[in-house]
Formats: C-alpha cells, sequence, structure tokens
C-alpha cells in the first residue's frame, strides 16, 4: 500500500476535530433530572420523614386522643405543654449537656486517632501490621453485649460509675472508624506526595498536618457526622454505666416510660426534643459535609 492510499480524505481531519469539541462541549453540559427522577425522590424523602412527621403530630396531642381509633394525622394544639412537661420530668437540661459533652469528646477523639491509625495502616511500613490490622477488624465480630460485664467491673475499679468518662472512654477510637479511614487514604492519599514532603524536609507531624488531614477531610467530616449520630443515640452502655442524676438524652428519655400509665404524648415530646439537635447538627453542617465528600469525589 502506497502513501498516497493512506492520506486522509480531504476534510476527514477538520470533521474529527469537530466532533471532539462537540463531544467536550456535551460532556460539559449541566445534566436535568427528568419528572421520573423528582418523583421517586419526592417519595423517598417523604417516606423519610414521616416516623418524625409522626412524632411531631403525636407529641402536639393528648394521650387519650393518641389511643382513639383512626389516630391522629395532623397537628394538635398542645405541643409545648407536652414539651415543658418532658423537659421537666426527665431533667432533659442536664442530660442535653451531658449529651453533647459524650458525644462531642468522642466525635473529635475518634476522628483523629482513627485517621492517624488509618494513615499509618495504609501507608507506612511497619512490621505485623496486617496481623494488627486483621485483629482491628476482627473486633468488630465480638457483639459489644459481651463487654458490658467486665467493663463495668473495670470501670467500677477506677471509682467512676456514674460519671461521663465511665461512657466516653471506651469509645475514644473505634474498629470501623480506624478501617474506614485506613481504606479511604489508600486511594484518595498518593505515596508520592507523602515522598515529596519527606524530600523537602517535613517532619512526620508536618505531613500529618499539611498532607494527610487535606486529603482526608472529606473522610473525616463523614466518619464525625456517624460517629456522633452513634454516640447521642447509645442507649445500652450509658443506662449501665449512669444514672438518674447524671443522665445522657437516652438515659433521660428511660424515665418518661416509667409508671403505671405512660403518658404516650409526653414520651413522644420527648423524643422530638432529643431529635432536634441531630436535626440541628445536619441543618448546619450538612452543606459541609456534602460538599466535602463531591470534593474528594472529583480529586479521586
Amino acid at each position: 500500500m502506497t502513501t498516497s492510499e493512506l492520506t486522509l480524505p480531504r476534510g476527514a481531519g477538520t470533521e474529527r476535530r469537530g466532533r471532539g469539541r462537540r463531544r467536550m462541549m456535551g460532556a460539559g453540559k449541566q445534566l436535568h433530572a427528568g419528572p421520573v427522577t423528582y418523583v421517586v425522590l419526592t417519595v423517598f424523602a417523604l417516606v423519610s420523614l414521616a416516623p418524625l412527621v409522626w412524632t411531631a403530630i403525636a407529641a402536639s396531642r393528648t394521650d387519650r386522643r393518641l389511643a382513639e381509633t383512626p389516630p391522629p394525622l395532623w397537628f394538635g394544639g398542645n405541643l409545648f405543654s407536652n414539651l415543658q412537661s418532658a423537659w421537666d420530668e426527665a431533667g432533659l437540661g442536664t442530660a442535653m449537656v451531658n449529651s453533647v459533652i459524650v458525644a462531642g469528646t468522642i466525635t473529635v477523639s475518634t476522628v483523629l486517632f482513627a485517621t492517624l491509625a488509618g494513615f499509618a495502616f495504609a501507608k507506612l511500613r511497619f512490621r505485623f501490621s496486617n496481623l494488627l490490622l486483621v485483629l482491628t477488624i476482627g473486633t468488630m465480630m465480638i457483639p459489644p453485649q459481651l463487654a458490658v460485664v467486665p467493663l463495668y467491673l473495670w470501670m467500677s475499679d477506677l471509682g467512676w460509675s456514674n460519671q461521663l468518662q465511665t461512657v466516653i472512654l471506651p469509645s475514644l477510637v473505634t474498629a470501623f472508624g480506624t478501617f474506614f479511614m485506613r481504606q479511604y487514604l489508600v486511594q484518595a492519599l498518593p505515596t508520592e506526595l507523602i515522598e515529596a514532603a519527606r524530600v523537602d524536609g517535613a517532619s512526620s507531624l508536618r505531613v500529618v498536618w499539611h498532607v494527610v488531614f487535606p486529603a482526608a477531610r472529606p473522610a473525616m467530616a463523614v466518619l464525625g457526622l456517624l460517629t456522633f449520630v452513634f454516640a447521642w443515640n447509645d442507649f445500652l452502655w450509658p443506662i449501665i454505666a449512669l444514672n438518674q442524676q447524671n443522665p445522657t438524652v437516652q438515659v433521660a428519655l428511660n424515665s418518661l416510660g416509667t409508671g403505671y400509665v405512660p403518658d404516650q404524648a409526653v414520651i413522644m415530646a420527648g423524643a422530638l426534643l432529643g431529635t432536634l439537635p441531630l436535626l440541628v447538627a445536619f441543618l448546619l453542617f450538612g452543606k459541609q459535609i456534602v460538599g466535602g465528600i463531591m470534593q474528594g469525589a472529583i480529586k479521586g
């Protein structure tokens, strides 16, 4: 085959470049959702909000009205009185402060220690690293109920009964958080970036602060949110370790269900009060968390 036979037809290169430009312009266009997408998202949103709306409706009614058939489907006029009753009966003022301290401390420590441990397992080379990682993951398979008795005896020996550190100390770091951060940093943090920082003379602390933490920020935000929600809603260990004189929110709400005939409307009002801080956290930090996730996805 001669060179003349290999020559492209006139205008073929221009047409190919034109198709490439059109393809690039099409890739830059913003995608628009269709009506089916909006319908599906609306249905999912309504199903997700249904329990919260029903809690608010029940909290605004009387106990007698909740016992009637059919149940109420709209708000009543007793919301604020029931909220006040739940606040006073359960002592939610002290409980809210305690839960903020417990959940906040656990969240900060878990995110910090899990990020450091995840970085070590992902990028550092040391003896028995694989074995230690397997042991860390293996602890996730042990039911937490098995540790209640020895943990309670340990805290009693330390003289920490009915104190907040009894709830905080066992949850300062989690195996799930370590594994989660390790899996993220394996892909999101290039080894070459760490080596470049080392060549520039950065110490280990500076590498962690200026390289690891910025790269891990999206995953840290997600882990922090999950940890805060779990710590706020934790009930099993706090109900064993604390009493009604120094409770968290979940322990305090447990007192609303006592009595011969519990007032269901007041219980729902207490549950609504206990949920409000989580809603506020989502409203305040949800945009930053989603933005961090999208930033990490784009970089990846």
